[in-house]
């Protein structure tokens, strides 16, 4: 199969959807690799790198989207990239679509096979393509919540772990998955005081079983919800519905209660967010404020750790892709249930449920597709 690589371009995206070492993967079972040049560049990872690893090397996305019947990106296709899309050729990548139907209409109308690596399923449960992304944002969004909180940035002026004689910041993490695990270990090693909600008992007590006292758990309900979020200089939310919009948990009325300078990190942004105050920003301007709370809301926060998730993301996407190649997307979804569950969009009809709910589709098994 012939694979194209381009670069991304959304707003301060520095990720590549394939290292070099996963390019000598596909080129080593005699599939051809197009990469546009600068690719990885801004991550060290220079052309002479994958041309070693048998690349070809293109000038730029026009070429790649030409030449390739499989292109893998990282993040979702730019307006400019989907009109570049054709019918029956396969896009491997986030997609995110439940609060993006301009793209799904796009997607849609391209004709092409659209693989969402968010929603690709694990044998033990769980979303394994998600997962080191959520991990990486998980982390950042304490870093990123510390830093605004600063009086400099917008923030209260509070230091996260405190200092002797002084109490640390409280910070609320809704969500016990694996964003909210990973931000509860950041925030506990920086010396918060650490509360979580969340709807499942047998989580909370695996996090109890984990962190023991360094964290606070308690069942997600709305007196609850209120009451924390309330009190908290910063609220991490990492609440999940796989394939769907998330659900907005805090309020506008909640946040306009909340303390002056507190901040709100949406980890879930990518999916709509959970905040009703929350609308997508980037890196570039990663804040905004209403009434007097600190929204920090970028909706590719690895970006910005762009070789960290690089190399993390490849770890995870790496065999589906290759089963992709090996097999083409219909028997390799017939091999494989988890990965049939990442198709989204194929020929013009939406495959995955909850998008075709959230967005007003017809839903078309993937199954019938297959047939």
């Amino acid at each position: 199969m012939r694979i194209g690589l381009p670069k991304e371009i959304k707003n301060h995206e520095y990720r590549v959807g394939l290292t070099p070492a996963s390019v000598r993967e596909f080129t080593s079972r005699g599939h051809e690799v197009f990469v546009q040049s600068g690719a990885g560049a801004a991550i060290g990872l220079a052309d002479e790198q994958y041309a070693a690893s048998g690349a070809v090397l293109l000038k730029d996305a026009a070429e790649v989207f030409a030449k390739a019947e499989m292109i893998v990106k990282v993040k979702e296709p730019q307006p400019q990239e989907c009109a570049m899309l054709r019918e029956g050729q396969i896009l491997y990548t986030y997609l995110h679509l439940a609060p993006d139907p301009e793209q799904t209409a796009a997607l849609v109308k391209s004709g092409a096979i659209c693989v969402a690596y968010e929603t690709i399923t694990g044998p033990g449960g769980g979303l394994p393509l998600l997962a080191p992304m959520s991990e990486v944002a998980g982390r950042m969004s304490i870093q990123a919540g510390a830093a605004h909180l600063e009086k400099s940035k917008g923030g209260m002026g509070v230091l996260l772990g405190g200092v002797p004689g002084v109490e640390p910041a409280h910070v609320l993490v809704i969500g016990a998955g694996v964003v909210g695990t990973h931000a509860m270990q950041m925030a506990i090693g920086m010396g918060a005081r650490v509360t979580v909600l969340d709807k499942n008992v047998d989580r909370l007590r695996q996090i109890d079983m984990v962190f023991g006292n360094r964290v606070k758990t308690l069942f997600s309900n709305s007196q609850t919800l209120e009451e924390k979020v309330l009190e908290s200089d910063l609220v991490i939310g990492g609440v999940l519905v796989p394939g769907a919009a998330a659900p907005k948990l805090v309020t506008r009325s909640m946040v306009r209660c909340m303390k002056k300078g507190a901040v709100l990190v949406d980890v879930a942004i990518d999916q709509g967010g959970c905040f009703e105050t929350s609308r997508a920003t980037t890196h570039a301007e990663p804040t905004y404020v209403i009434d007097d709370v600190v929204h920090y809301c970028v909706a590719n926060m690895p970006g910005a750790v762009a070789r960290t998730s690089t190399f993390a993301l490849n770890n995870a996407t790496l065999a589906h892709g290759l089963a992709l190649a090996d097999k083409g997307w219909k028997q390799a979804m017939k091999d494989n249930p988890h990965l049939k569950a990442g198709l989204n969009v194929a020929a013009g009809k939406v495959t995955y449920e909850a998008v075709a709910r959230d967005l007003g589709y017809a839903y078309v098994s993937a199954e019938s597709l297959l047939a």
